[in-house]
Parts: structure tokens; sequence; C-alpha cells
């Protein structure tokens, strides 16, 4: 399909995003930069639970004194929350409705800037309390690992808010939608990232 066609709502594909030969390579190039990113995860992961609770002596904090569970659990609903507005853009990109879309949109970043917000309180209580960076091997694993999960929600965010801005005036078309699409995508690749976060870090760190 050509990206100069005028569409209507009966005239727009129902998958937009692959419409094109261009459309389906961004997915698919996406699915492989995703793949590398659960590497990266997975090693984080890995390096965060080798150094659970390790801490010079006389100096440790253990997982069930240091984390509150329901500051997690709040960050946790934000986000997935925020997965399912995106699911509603999404939605709305390919039934043709770029205003509902924009606003679902919208939506999701508040919901992705609320939980950034609940994210830079954790730190600087962690911090308050004397859980520093450089404060142990197990600080600077869970920083590492809960803080480039926070650089990707930040990337996330800056993402949807270029593509709203760039294409406010432009609306919908078969251009612009893979690039709404796998921005949705990389959304809930970092909302499954946080799942596991919330249960490896803080729920089997306060239970276990």
């Amino acid at each position: 399909m050509d990206y100069n066609t005028k569409f209507t709502p009966h005239t727009w594909p129902d998958h937009p995003e692959q419409a094109t030969m261009e459309g389906k390579n961004k997915v698919v190039g996406f699915w492989i930069f995703l793949a590398c990113e659960v590497v990266l995860f997975a090693s984080l992961f890995a390096t965060y639970l080798a150094l659970k609770n390790k801490g010079p002596a006389g100096m440790e904090f253990s997982t069930q004194e240091l984390f509150e569970l329901p500051l997690a659990f709040a960050m946790t609903m934000l986000l997935l929350t925020s997965s399912l507005t995106s699911v509603y853009a999404i939605y709305h990109m390919r039934n043709f409705n770029f205003k509902a879309m924009q606003t679902w949109l919208a939506i999701t970043l508040l919901l992705g800037l609320g939980f950034l917000c609940l994210e830079i309180y954790e730190f600087y209580h962690y911090v308050h309390l004397g859980f520093t960076f450089s404060q142990s091997a197990f600080s600077t694993a869970f920083y590492t690992l809960v803080g480039t999960h926070g650089a990707h929600v930040t990337l996330g965010l800056i993402w949807f808010t270029t593509l709203m801005i760039r294409n406010a005036k432009r609306g919908l078309n078969l251009y612009n939608a893979p690039k709404f699409f796998v921005a949705a995508l990389y959304w809930h690749f970092i909302d499954v990232v946080w799942v596991f976060i919330f249960t490896v870090v803080y729920l089997m760190g306060v239970i276990g």
C-alpha cells in the first residue's frame, strides 16, 4: 500500500502496522531488539540474586527490613494499568481513531510518570536510610536492576511523547502506525519486566 493513500475507517487495514513491507520489517526488527533486552535483564536479575543481602559486616540491609510492599504494589498497579491503556490506544489506532488513540496514550504517559515519581521517592527514601548505590554489593545490584528498568520507562515516556507531538497534525497513516505499535510493544515489555522485578525483588524479598 502507498503511504499517501487517503484512508477512511472502512478502508483502513485491520493491522496497519504490518500493511507495508517497511512496517513488517520494523516489527520483526523490534522483536529481535527485545530478545537482546531479555538477555540484558536476565543478567541483571542473576547478578541481583547472587548478591542479595550481601554487604559489609555490621552494615547489612536485609530485604525484609528495607522493602515496603504497599509502595511496590502501588507502583505495580500504575504500570500494569498503563499497559492496559496502551492496549486501548492501539485498539483505536487499528480502528483509525487518531483522537482516541492520542487520548489513551496521554493517559498512559500520566500513569508512567506516576510510576517514575514513586520510584524516585523510593530511591530517595533508601538513600536517606543509608542504603546508597555504593553501600554494598547488594545495593549496587539493586539500584542497577531497578534503575535500568526505570531508565527504560523514561525512554518509553519520551518515545510516546515524541510520537504524539510529531504526529499531532498528521493523523494516522501507514508510515507512523508501525511506530506507534512498536512503541506500545516496548511499553508492554517493560511492564512484563517490572512484574518479574516485583516478584523477585520485592515479593520474594519481603516474604522469603
